[in-house]
């Protein structure tokens, strides 16, 4: 099995979990390729903790993708792996781990269950997200102007791929966002707001969550608009279709507004640009094990249903 590996050295138990990858890659017959970060990790004496040949950057031929760190480093990699359809599976180093498959003490375990076959790929819905501008050469088309993006006056400025969500947002000033919210060619209304968040279901339990959106189920196609602290009560969280096509007009005069995708930087937005927002045609595969429930997942990290520590 050809295994991509990916990582966050910023862990301090990354080394632990490289020795026992290196451990376990012979026995399982594991052919490990190597991102440029995890191969310049080396031990006490200057030698690599693990030895494999560099990573594809297209990620060509591997059977999976296996990431050490935690929830960002998942994000990452299925950045990478989504688009070329390489199954993910995350291994948990970090603190919440809401996304991977298993923590750290259980790596060796884990791979043994992948090469048996005794684990489940999901297809999670992903999302292409596209910042587009007003062409200064032609003039503005009118209210009727097509909102899907068929429009011949708008140019392309940035696009991203997202597993969890898509943020509008203000960067370092304390002033509301005023934007146009579509879904498909049906205006929603206009929102005043510190921004808004268009989550996958996957993402509910991140960013979406904290601004007050649901949680919903991972296997559930839809994609949620979140608004981050509205200053209307009118305006709340609304769930669509995964393939409705969600856009957003910057009406604001101000700058310093930014999109961002997986909490990575995607690009600012000015004035009369609009994000779109769309599913990807290219799901994320997320491979996690067969015991993994959502809900006891929800327990254990984000504590619902008031249950305390002593009671897990």
């Amino acid at each position: 099995m050809r295994v991509g590996v990916d990582g966050h050295t910023g862990h301090a138990t990354l080394p632990d979990a490289l020795r026992k990858l290196d451990e376990c890659a012979d026995g399982l017959g594991l052919e490990l390729y190597l991102s440029d970060d995890l191969a310049a990790v080396v031990d006490d004496d200057g030698s690599p903790l693990l030895e494999g040949k560099p990573l594809p950057s297209d990620l060509a031929g591997l059977d999976v993708l296996l990431t050490l760190g935690g929830d960002g480093t998942l994000l990452r990699g299925a950045r990478l792996a989504g688009p070329q359809n390489v199954p993910v599976l995350g291994c948990n180093l970090g603190h919440l781990g809401f996304l991977t498959a298993a923590p750290a003490d259980r790596l060796g375990e884990v791979l043994q269950r992948l090469e048996a076959g005794d684990v489940v790929e999901e297809r999670r819905l992903a999302l292409d997200v596209q910042v587009t501008r007003a062409s200064a050469s032609l003039p503005r088309q009118g209210e009727d102007e097509d909102i899907s993006g068929r429009v011949s006056d708008r140019h392309r400025m940035w696009s991203g791929y997202s597993l969890n969500d898509a943020v509008i947002h203000k960067g370092g000033f304390a002033r509301l966002i005023r934007m146009r919210v579509w879904v498909d060619d049906e205006e929603i209304g206009q929102y005043s707001a510190d921004g808004i968040v268009i989550a996958t279901a996957t993402g509910s339990t991140a960013y979406s969550l904290s601004a007050g959106g649901p949680i919903l189920v991972p296997q559930m196609d839809a994609i949620v608009a979140s608004p981050i602290c509205p200053h209307t009560l009118a305006v709340r969280p609304v769930v669509v279709p995964a393939d409705s096509v969600i856009t957003i007009e910057l009406t604001s005069d101000v700058g310093g507004i930014l999109v961002t995708v997986d909490g990575q930087p995607g690009g600012s937005v000015e004035p009369g640009d609009r994000v779109r927002v769309a599913r990807s045609p290219h799901p994320v595969r997320l491979i996690r094990l067969p015991e993994h429930n959502f809900f006891q997942v929800l327990r254990q990290k984000l504590r619902w249903g008031d249950v305390r520590p002593s009671e897990l």
